[in-house]
């Protein structure tokens, strides 16, 4: 008699002539959430593969995935280890193949791997309405936190002066700025560090990271934003603020100005900021600065990994 496919090989590290094969194992499973959902007209679109690249090199090996006896994908988890800031997405299990436990050992896995590369806090995001997933997630021992509101504004500022990006800088000039991007980060919320993903989103030349200095020529904040479309065979539209520091909020409304006045020069007409609900003060301001919400996500922390209050603003996407 025919007997259903249970076997699980992983995890493993994905190669990147696997991106098609991650494309469709997303597509399916987060279509097959939104339907249970109630929404069954979704079609979850693939993702830019440029997308992928970022996502596989900024996760290390933290990038896993599982397969079945015939090596194709069934599951697959992007852990990603921002020093001491550790979070997991996007992260996925075939529709055949829920039910069988598989996301509880994907999710262990990447725990297991976070802790060991250093991480502090451990955290991801999902879609506040969506009950069965925080369900899921509580019985592993996270909790539900802020939101993560996605905030957008149009017609960006073209007036003022352009700030510094670090793809302007070369060699020991570079190295160096990207030192003190660190040591800013780490100063703000000890121990964080997106050296990581700062290089890599040169390096596939993504998007950029405003630098903005004082009188002194001292670094006081960086944003790194991308302006790569997210969805394959959509044209760009939009700069994408995935991480932020700054000592305080004037500051921070301050570089958010200069991200828009590269956004203008880029030829762009939206910028999208991820704000942590913590972040009430910067909230209030955005709005003011007519921001205006788009999205929203629920952020949550493993209970024994919570995540660390900042000494200023720290704003740090968990999802790609």
């Amino acid at each position: 008699m025919w007997q259903r496919d249970r076997t699980v090989r992983g995890p493993e590290r994905p190669g990147p002539h696997e991106i098609d094969a991650l494309n469709r194992l997303f597509s399916e499973a987060f279509t097959d959430r939104y339907r249970q959902d109630g929404l069954a007209g979704v079609r979850v679109p693939f993702l830019n593969p440029v997308v992928w690249e970022y996502a596989i090199a900024g996760a290390g090996e933290g990038a896993m995935v599982w397969r079945d006896g015939r090596g194709d994908l069934i599951a697959f988890l992007m852990a990603h280890c921002s020093g001491t800031e550790g979070w997991m997405g996007p992260l996925a299990v075939r529709p055949d193949r829920q039910g069988e436990g598989l996301g509880r050992e994907i999710l262990r896995a990447g725990m297991a791997w976070l802790k060991a590369s250093g991480a502090r806090s451990i955290g991801l995001e999902t879609m506040p309405r969506t009950m069965e997933n925080i369900g899921f997630y509580a019985a592993l021992g996270f909790v539900p936190g802020h939101l993560t509101i996605t905030m957008q504004r149009r017609a960006p500022r073209r007036r003022g002066p352009l700030t510094s990006r670090l793809s302007e800088l070369g060699g020991t000039h570079r190295s160096a700025a990207i030192a003190e991007c660190r040591a800013l980060a780490s100063r703000i919320a000890p121990g964080v560090d997106f050296t990581r993903e700062i290089e890599t989103t040169l390096a596939l030349r993504l998007g950029d990271i405003t630098l903005l200095r004082g009188a002194d020529g001292v670094l006081q904040a960086f944003a790194l934003w991308h302006t790569a479309a997210l969805a394959q065979g959509r044209t760009t539209e939009e700069t994408r603020v995935l991480k932020l520091v700054a000592p305080d909020v004037p500051c921070a409304v301050e570089l958010l100005a200069a991200v828009e006045r590269e956004t203008a020069a880029l030829g762009l007409a939206i910028v999208s900021v991820r704000c942590q609900g913590a972040q009430q003060e910067l909230f209030t301001a955005l709005v003011a600065e007519e921001y205006r919400v788009h999205w929203t996500d629920l952020r949550l922390t493993h209970g024994d990994a919570p995540e660390v209050t900042p000494a200023g603003v720290l704003l740090s996407n968990w999802e790609i």
